[in-house]
């Protein structure tokens, strides 16, 4: 016991943790009972329900794996204990408060087993939520959900997971990675196709999982948080049966939907094929494509706007199939392939002020009216392969293909103003690019007879190519207004851009880990990173071809670089491991970096070289069997991409010249974070709160210059030191009063310290984001339901230089929607969503409108198989004011709003289909 204190004391202080007292274990209530309960034969028994009562108290706990129980903070008096197992007879207990400790280890319980059956006794009630290290399962039974209710609805009414407009599924204030039913990847690990297909009546559990790669051996040299994924566990009887489903609608604006899909389970044989086209921007597939023009980051503070949060008008087409299967008996195999087809027409207006000096005489100002339209093909194919040998050795084998065809065209009216100089103008670009993708990951993992032997293998190949079309206009009139008459001048230029770029990266590693003692391991570890980037770049000047007669190149926007970016990594951990309860590591790596940057042409090349020594470290501490704490640091390398080190002056846009530094050095990011996590079982809560810090050595960053009489802007990029973020989360879900009201609390703050160059001055922009969370969601009865939400952003950002500038932003959100349920067929919803603005720079962000939803429901035929749904959608017509986006970096205050989908009224039949098969 002495030297696991030691350790811990060790750990604590090397991170400046000051977390010691979490394991003080003060006691200020008068009474803590524990004890264990045994069978007839002494064996332990698992899942056994205590419950006590008291004058002051009402508490039940469930018996652990090792039959052990404990309750704690008992007030009243005249205790009572009853002990409760399906099959097995009640045993009462009850304790006198005379002579009691504050600390009672109750003798062992034995439970008989009921061998008679007991008329009038029945499971009424299934445990709703269960808690266990790094899993959250959901037991459906222990839910109300309408019947047919696809996923996506009875996702929203699970404590702790929140749904937004999009599909995006949050879990513990995290998104959902991907998805699994039964232990297996459907669609790919879709998180929309699952949840907007699987009816929620065929699910007996949910899990969440906080996953990383099964085959990890360990957690100390994993530079990225676990993924948070969803794992579907289907009933018994559901595991062998096909099911559909057809959906078409009409509304007005020329809104239409039409969708179909059809799945076919069969003891761990999977097959679906689904389909859709719409212009209501709703999509079947999440994973794969490129966000489209103008869409934003996805937040959890926006889950409970009841805006569409998809910028611009889309018409979206979609198809995709599944297949999955165990080929042999120790093999498991699956596919996927998905299209997606997504044409976005989105119109805007932006505001970019960059300031370069302290008395506003070198500030540029750019206002812009665009309209852009992004013509989206994607396709998606993947496939999995596990084998099992019969040793247990493990092969895994998964190729993801995808090609990517993309056409873009831009327009944009721009006013550019510095001072005396204005600029009014056009500028015009167009591309056609493909974008072919192959990735590679093979792992395999040798079986040893030695308990705790492990060497793992793997190897990742990725090619990457791209070739690009792009016709780019640029022409304006400036006015000089510094002499008394003003200077007219035209600019014209016209660009016609060819560019191939490839990108080709292998990454293998060789772990191996050696159990030396009962409770240490070492872990040899090897990793190697290349990476090869390729560009070339022909420019014509088409106005000169067109004066000339002939192709005319610009040799100075010609590009042919080479980049090579290499690492490895060669460590050494040490992992200690005294019980269950406790697991610590401690470790060091050294990672020789070297970059390489050629030009053919120039017959020039760049070299970077440098060794990072890496110690990580950390432990993961379960406090008791509700608790646990954890801490982590990590060191990571970040290598420059294509458009900060190629070395040409690119002037294809005239006033935003970008010039490329070949030169630039790897970033290393030190990373140190802690989290605590409490479950409280019997109440059905849970807490959750983590805090990380992050600097980055080497930071690559904008290095802007403008010159005075000028609207031109001119950026290249540097490394520095001095970056720092500072990151803090919470959340909390609790019932209150009893199950039927759910209260979810969350927040986070955010403190980013960034660096940038300005005219050759150091520049600080600290960025200070803080939001606040609330939601209760209230079932009044089988008949009626209701959500009340308010969430809290501020955005803070400050600048030291070229002059001491604030700007402070705030939004407020406020929403509410209801549903009931008037007999048995018919569904009445609405939903509301208040949000105010504020502080922000530009009048168009300052806006506080108002989203009001609502809709009606029929259900009919056998079973309630049809239902016929009439909606309206923003009845005030103000969602299409709602796609605003700000950013405060550097020098430049930038603010932006595009237009959105308003206003229509829809109605839709959908049709469910369902086949079981014939008993034999």
């Amino acid at each position: 016991m002495g030297h696991r204190r030691y350790l811990i004391f060790l750990i604590a202080t090397l991170f400046s943790v000051g977390l010691g007292s979490v394991g003080a274990k003060a006691q200020t209530e008068p009474r803590q009972i524990q004890g264990f309960v045994v069978d007839t034969i002494g064996a332990r028994l698992k899942g056994v329900t205590i419950r006590l009562t008291s004058t002051q108290d009402t508490v039940t706990v469930i018996s652990s794996n090792a039959g052990y129980y404990r309750i704690k903070d008992v007030k009243g008096s005249d205790i009572r204990i009853s002990y409760s197992m399906l099959g097995h007879q009640i045993v009462n207990r009850t304790l006198s408060s005379q002579n009691l400790s504050s600390f009672i280890v109750m003798p062992n319980v034995v439970l008989r087993p009921q061998s008679s059956l007991i008329e009038g006794v029945y499971v009424v009630k299934t445990i709703p939520v269960v808690y266990a290290n790094d899993t959250i399962q959901y037991n459906m039974d222990a839910f109300t959900f309408r019947t047919n209710s696809l996923l996506e609805e009875a996702l929203k009414q699970l404590p702790g997971i929140q749904v937004s407009r999009d599909g995006t599924v949050y879990a513990q204030g995290k998104p959902i990675s991907y998805v699994q039913v039964d232990g297996r990847k459907f669609f790919g690990g879709d998180v929309l196709t699952a949840t907007r297909n699987l009816p929620a009546d065929f699910i007996k559990s949910i899990q969440i999982l906080n996953h990383r790669d099964n085959h990890t051996t360990d957690r100390s040299f994993t530079t990225e948080d676990p993924d948070k994924i969803l794992n579907i566990v289907l009933k018994d009887d559901r595991k062998r049966i096909s099911f559909g489903q057809l959906t078409a609608g009409m509304g007005t604006s020329e809104r239409y939907i039409g969708s179909a899909g059809l799945n076919r389970f069969d003891d761990g044989q999977e097959f679906s094929l689904i389909g859709s086209i719409n212009n209501t921007n709703t999509s079947l597939f999440s994973f794969g494509s490129p966000t489209g023009m103008g869409e934003r980051e996805k937040s959890l503070f926006d889950v409970n706007d009841f805006v569409d949060p998809t910028d611009g008008l889309n018409n979206i087409k979609s198809l995709g199939l599944s297949f999955s299967d165990n080929l042999a008996e120790n093999t498991q195999f699956n596919a996927s392939y998905s299209f997606t087809k997504k044409k976005n027409i989105t119109e805007g207006n932006s505001i970019l002020k960059s300031y370069y000096d302290r008395f506003d005489q070198n500030s540029i100002s750019n206002a812009e009216d665009y309209r852009t339209i992004n013509d989206d093909n994607f396709h998606r194919l993947t496939a999995e392969l596990k084998h099992r040998f019969k040793n247990h050795d493990i092969l895994e084998v998964k190729p993801v293909f995808s090609y990517n065809k993309v056409y873009f065209w831009n327009k944009r009216e721009r006013r550019i103003n510095n001072n005396k100089i204005t600029n009014r103008g056009e500028y015009q670009d167009s591309s056609y690019q493909t974008n072919p993708n192959l990735d590679l990951d093979m792992l395999y993992a040798k079986a040893f007879q030695k308990p705790g032997r492990k060497l793992l293998g793997s190897v990742s190949f990725n090619f990457n190519s791209q070739r690009k079309l792009e016709d780019v206009l640029d022409e304006y009139i400036s006015v000089d207004s510094t002499p008394v008459d003003p200077i007219y001048s035209l600019f014209e230029q016209r660009y016609f851009i060819q560019q191939r770029n490839g990108t080709d990266g292998v990454r293998a590693s060789v772990s191996f880990v050696e159990p030396f003692s009962e409770y240490s391991t070492l872990e040899f570890l090897y990793n190697y990173e290349l990476t090869d980037m390729t560009t070339q770049r022909i420019v014509e000047d088409k106005l000169k071809t067109e004066e000339l007669g002939y192709f005319f190149y610009v040799d100075s926007l010609g590009v042919n670089y080479n980049y090579r970016f290499r690492n490895s990594r060669m460590g050494l951990n040490y992992q200690y491991t005294p019980n269950k309860a406790f697991k610590a590591n401690i470790g060091f790596a050294v990672q020789p970096v070297k970059l390489t940057g050629f030009l053919p042409r120039e017959d020039m090349q760049y070299t970077y070289e440098n060794v990072n020594l890496v110690p990580t470290a950390g432990f993961k501490w379960r406090l008791n069997e509700e608790a646990d704490w954890s801490v982590d640091y990590v060191g990571k390398n970040n290598q420059p991409n294509l458009l900060h080190i190629i070395p040409v002056r690119d002037n294809s846009n005239s006033q935003n010249i970008i010039i490329g530094n070949p030169e630039l050095k790897a970033e290393f990011s030190n990373r140190i974070s802690t989290t605590l996590r409490k479950f409280v079982t019997s109440r059905g809560q849970y807490f959750e709160t983590n805090f990380a810090y992050n600097y980055v050595a080497n930071k690559i960053v904008s290095d802007k210059t403008a010159f005075s009489g000028s609207t031109i802007q001119e950026t290249t990029f540097k490394n520095t030191d001095g970056y720092y973020d500072i990151k803090w989360y919470y959340l909390f879900n609790t019932p209150l009063f009893n199950e039927d009201v759910q209260l979810d609390i969350s927040g986070n703050a955010d403190y980013y310290n960034n660096l940038s160059y300005v005219n050759d001055q150091r520049n600080k922009t600290k960025q200070f984001i803080y939001s606040q969370s609330a939601q209760l969601r209230y079932t009044w009865s089988d008949y009626f339901e209701s959500m009340f939400s308010a969430n809290y952003l501020l955005n803070n950002a400050s600048y030291t230089w070229p002059l001491r500038t604030e700007i402070t932003g705030h939004s407020l959100l406020a929403s509410a929607a209801t549903k009931g349920y008037i007999g048995e067929y018919v569904t009445l919803g609405a939903e509301m969503s208040q949000r105010f603005n504020s502080g922000y720079a530009s009048s168009f962000m300052n806006i506080n409108p108002t989203i009001i939803n609502a809709y009606l429901e029929f259900s009919f035929l056998h079973n309630k198989r049809a239902l016929l749904r009439l909606q309206g959608f923003d009845l005030l017509d103000q969602n299409k004011n709602m796609g605003t986006y700000s950013e405060y970096i550097g020098n430049d205050v930038y603010e932006a709003r595009n237009n959105r989908l308003g206003r229509y009224f829809m109605v839709t039949l959908n049709m469910r289909l369902q086949k079981y098969p014939k008993k034999r």
